[in-house]
């Protein structure tokens, strides 16, 4: 499995129509999704499809039409994005109607062929699997700390603080993680 870890941007025309199509991480689908609605006012529709893993390890997929014609975008969009394997990932195509009608057929084709253009300009990585650890750190050892996850690009997802100091939850590949020098308590997840 591979994945994108920046977003990357393609066009595709065909007979006059633009398919823009915009590839990132599935953490930024929302606000990809929002900042494109706001950058195209005047595009007729949004499609969209994604793969990620759950926290059970599951892959979920789903995608949208967006008004095209049923099974016509969305759909096929997703076949390519399984088709190469990617997860943790998002497809946006912005579609300008150019005013010559492309029929289902036509549609099927230009959404695929504008996904496969945006994944072949794309830097692929092999996907690795993120794991959470949480730590207990003492006041005097906060900085210090968040200076190593930093200096580590880990992610720390969530910080809660209490009498002597704070449990911090952090997110990364396992070897990444296990670089850190300070000790994870129970309750690791993955």
């Amino acid at each position: 499995m591979v994945t994108v870890k920046r977003e990357f941007a393609d066009i595709y025309e065909v007979k006059r129509s633009k398919f823009i199509s915009h590839i990132a991480p599935y953490s930024q689908f929302d606000s990809l999704l929002s900042r494109l609605k706001d950058e195209h006012p005047k595009a007729r529709h949004f499609v969209y499809a994604f793969r990620y893993k759950n926290e059970f390890g599951q892959i979920v997929e789903g995608s949208s039409d967006d008004g095209e014609p049923k099974g016509t975008s969305g759909k096929p969009t997703l076949n390519v994005v399984a088709g190469a394997e990617l997860i943790d990932t998002v497809l946006i195509t912005v579609r300008y109607f150019g005013g010559i009608k492309l029929g289902t057929g036509g549609l099927v084709k230009a959404y695929s062929n504008s996904a496969n253009l945006v994944i072949n300009s794309s830097e692929l990585e092999d996907y690795r699997e993120m794991v959470e650890r949480n730590y207990n750190i003492d006041y005097s050892d906060i900085s210090r700390f968040e200076y190593q996850v930093q200096k580590l690009q880990l992610a720390i997802t969530s910080k809660e603080f209490h009498n002597s100091g704070g449990t911090f939850t952090v997110r990364g590949e396992e070897e990444t993680l296990s670089a850190v020098k300070y000790p994870a308590v129970n309750g690791e997840t993955s």
